[in-house]
């Protein structure tokens, strides 16, 4: 079961407890709640610490980052949690800003002068859609360091050649089918086409690596010679060209070749970003493992695990222990929403300008996204009601399908630009 933080009158971290042992200092008045997300309580007494070390593991990811906190001594997983980026919003607002700005220019009314490339940018540049995903996640770092005593970080980042360390003397052919051969191609296929069967489209299934144009006819063992299909399609075609394999489906044949030349777009982010990751992860004076995408995917398999981020965090490098205690844990879903945006001013879906937008981000002491409980004693939507808030710049805010004044609603926790759900309960390993 996911663990409760838990801080010292001093915050400083202690080891997580139990969430039955939390309810019982809450009751007992030897605690308070710090924060619902994640669920963290304060001592109010004085007391000893006795952290026990534990490991931060991140598996970064172009869309969704998983984050999992495992004590390497006894193999619990005591936080899991699966972060999701807003690369592609970043990305879309852009090009709106690059639209709106082109047409003011185009009609010679009021607008900035565009500046090219007289501006030198930094070492290190990346773009604000990849800057986005590495502030997250090393945000996310830093707080769960102020939360419980980590040690060390692992990361999915680089090969290390474990086969040739382990047998020094072994080359040519033999050398490549190591235990860890054929992972990192297939986990690339699976990225590239979806963990889908090329060619029934089926999910969810068993699948295996199929070559395009058959070994048998001149094939390659390239990467884009290469696919995925489920054992009935792959047997279904065997030596066939694929044209003629897919004569009655020219749909699926259009589709399937196109997919073949398609980018890598998502996994081009991540690796653009990992040595960038890797160099911010080393400021937070922790030892920082690294482990490869093969790797993550062969601890996972032997511990007979489900493929998620945050079960995928968990088995990252080799410090991973021999059994993972995963069962009810219950993962953390969080999703990067931003702190708006400097927009000054709306416009209509024609590119010309509206109304102007406030100045203020707050009111009455209150900001959009703020986690709140409203208790309304009488009227039509009388009641308790808890949730995220939208403020209007007057005594009526939005909470869900009802407004709200705000004498009657209680902070529960401040908006820092993500918002949180309670994912699936983890299920123990298969047999």
């Amino acid at each position: 079961m996911s663990k409760v933080f838990v801080l010292d009158t001093n915050k400083q971290p202690l080891h997580p407890v139990h969430p039955g042992r939390a309810r019982t200092l809450l009751s007992r008045g030897k605690a308070a709640v710090f924060k619902r997300y994640p669920f963290t309580i304060i001592m109010k007494d004085v007391i000893t610490p006795e952290p026990i070390p534990l490991r931060v593991k991140i598996d970064p990811g172009s869309k969704t980052t998983g984050l999992a906190i495992v004590n390497d001594a006894t193999g619990e997983v005591v936080f899991g949690a699966e972060l999701q980026h807003r690369g592609d919003v970043i990305t879309a607002r852009l090009d709106d800003r690059r639209a709106v700005r082109r047409s003011r220019r185009q009609r010679h009314t009021r607008y900035r002068q565009p500046r090219f490339a007289n501006r030198a940018r930094r070492q290190g540049w990346l773009p604000p859609s990849l800057e986005s995903r590495i502030t997250n996640i090393t945000t996310w770092v830093r707080r769960l360091q102020k939360l419980c005593p980590l040690v060390a970080i692992s990361q999915e980042l680089v090969k290390f050649d474990l086969h040739l360390m382990s047998n020094p003397e072994v080359e040519s052919v033999g050398y490549q089918q190591g235990e860890l051969a054929g992972y990192e191609v297939k986990e690339y296929l699976l990225e590239k086409w979806d963990r889908t069967c090329a060619y029934c489209g089926k999910k969810g299934i068993p699948l295996q690596i199929e070559h395009i144009c058959p070994r048998a006819n001149g094939g390659t063992n390239r990467i884009s010679n290469l696919t995925l299909a489920c054992q009935q399609c792959n047997q279904a075609k065997g030596t066939q060209d694929i044209t003629v394999f897919l004569a009655k489906k020219p749909e699926v044949l259009k589709r399937l070749l196109a997919q073949t030349k398609r980018p890598l777009k998502d996994a081009a982010s991540v690796n653009t970003t990992r040595w960038a990751l890797y160099e911010r992860l080393q400021s937070f004076d922790l030892p920082v493992e690294c482990g490869t995408g093969g790797r993550t995917k062969y601890n996972r398999i032997i511990r007979r695990l489900p493929k998620t981020h945050w079960l995928d965090a968990a088995c990252i490098g080799a410090s991973t222990p021999d059994v993972l205690q995963v069962a009810q844990v219950v993962p953390l879903l969080i999703k990067a929403m931003g702190h708006g945006n400097r927009q000054m001013c709306v416009t209509d879906k024609y590119g010309f300008p509206g109304h102007p937008k406030a100045r203020d981000k707050s009111f009455m002491g209150y900001q959009t996204g703020d986690l709140v409980k409203a208790i309304i004693p009488k009227g039509t939507y009388a009641g308790t009601y808890e949730g995220r808030i939208a403020i209007r710049f007057r005594p009526s805010f939005r909470l869900g399908k009802i407004d709200v004044h705000p004498k009657y609603l209680r902070v529960l926790q401040r908006c820092d630009g993500y918002r949180y759900e309670k994912g699936a309960v983890a299920l123990p390993p298969t047999a």
